[in-house]
């Protein structure tokens, strides 16, 4: 790995020697399996049973990938990531809610956080998951092509017009809005929506961000298609990059269900096709967030803007890492002035869970991003014990 990201003293200038300590703690807990398949289930069934479990998993996994609970529980890490170059982005990061009033309140949640936004130049973004508007059936639904009934397209239109309020709040107070992507099954109503957003709002710049999971194969394709249509129409694109989050959950359904997997065959096709992306857009002018891990990747970015002649701090080229994982590609990155920023979730404990048990799922299934950030973490532990 590039030695441009190898200094731990910078990474974990903001950890303090406990919280180090839980970080070696909780990375190998992740990078098993089976610890991770029982701590999931027993999480679940302790609160569900309401048993008093909320503060061992705040003082622990929530504290490490979690702001707080409320936006101004994240203020303190959002001040201290950004003394230290790095931005941040609060993530309402509710999941699996099915009620219009659950929904009114993730939309409710994303307007205050523009709102946050706007009184600090530490947060550059606001962000929503399509699913946190409306109910993931009904996406599934529009993406097959089922007709829906006068009641789901009552429903429908809330949903738009939930999306339509957040873009144009974002539009008015001039801060980017980055909409993450889900299950492939759901995404093309998403990728629909979000595209008469970017129509609507993204005349002048990008505002309206969608997100691409290139782990799926069809997706730069489908940018350069969208391109086409932008050309047309007459708007600019922006996109958050991401290699994605749900491959294990893609390739059974696509096994049970006897259709073609549309996750790449192999670990590097997905890098080659995540690289591709960002050359791409980068070659065409396109507004890059590019939310990665990989250090390669970051590095590819990097000499694209060095050999391109943008300055470092080009406005239409942002690198993402989540709170608690890779602090070494962001903090280093933040060091140099390049733009780099931390997703930030919060939520109350018990509904941040599902998102909680994603990302512990997703680091054991990429074995070498655990084995990564214990490698970095031992090397500062033993840089402090030296010092």
């Amino acid at each position: 790995m590039s030695s441009i990201f190898q200094d731990t003293e910078v990474a974990f200038a903001t950890k303090t020697d406990s919280q180090l300590e839980r970080a070696y703690f909780l990375f190998n807990m992740i990078k098993s399996e089976k610890l991770v398949k029982i701590g999931t289930a027993a999480t679940n069934f302790a609160l569900k049973a309401h048993l008093p479990v909320e503060g061992l998993i705040r003082a622990t996994v929530f504290d490490h990938f979690c702001g707080g609970v409320t936006e101004k529980d994240c203020i303190p890490n959002i001040n201290m990531n950004f003394k230290k170059g790095v931005s941040s982005i609060l993530d309402y990061s509710v999941e699996g809610k099915e009620s219009e009033e659950e929904f009114d309140n993730a939309m409710n949640k994303t307007l205050d956080t523009i709102a946050f936004a706007q009184e600090s130049s530490a947060i550059p973004f606001a962000v929503f998951k399509p699913t946190g508007f409306g109910r993931f059936g009904l996406y599934e639904k529009l993406t097959a092509g089922d007709k829906l009934t006068q009641a789901e397209l009552e429903e429908w239109e809330k949903v738009v017009a939930r999306f339509d309020l957040v873009c144009s709040t974002a539009y008015k107070a001039d801060i980017p809005l980055l909409i993450d992507a889900e299950e492939s099954w759901m995404q093309d109503a998403a990728d629909d929506l979000i595209e008469e957003m970017m129509a609507k709002y993204n005349t002048e710049k990008a505002i309206v961000y969608n997100t691409l999971q290139m782990y799926r194969w069809d997706r730069l394709d489908y940018l350069k298609d969208l391109e086409e249509r932008s050309k047309e129409i007459g708007f600019h694109i922006g996109m958050k990059v991401v290699r994605g989050a749900y491959m294990e959950k893609e390739r059974e359904r696509a096994e049970n269900r006897n259709y073609e997997s549309p996750i790449c065959k192999n670990k590097d096709a997905t890098d080659e096709n995540y690289d591709a992306c960002i050359k791409y857009m980068f070659d065409n002018n396109m507004s890059i967030y590019a939310g990665t891990h990989n250090e390669n990747s970051s590095i590819l970015l990097l000499n694209y803007l060095k050999n391109g002649g943008r300055p470092l701090n080009d406005p239409k080229a942002w690198f993402g890492q989540l709170f608690g994982m890779s602090d070494n590609i962001s903090f280093n990155l933040g060091t140099m002035g390049y733009n780099v920023s931390k997703y930030v979730p919060f939520g109350p404990v018990k509904d941040v869970m599902p998102y909680l048990i994603r990302r512990a799922e997703e680091n054991t299934s990429v074995a070498g991003q655990t084995n990564r950030e214990l490698e970095l973490i031992k090397l500062e532990r033993e840089r402090r014990k030296e010092k």
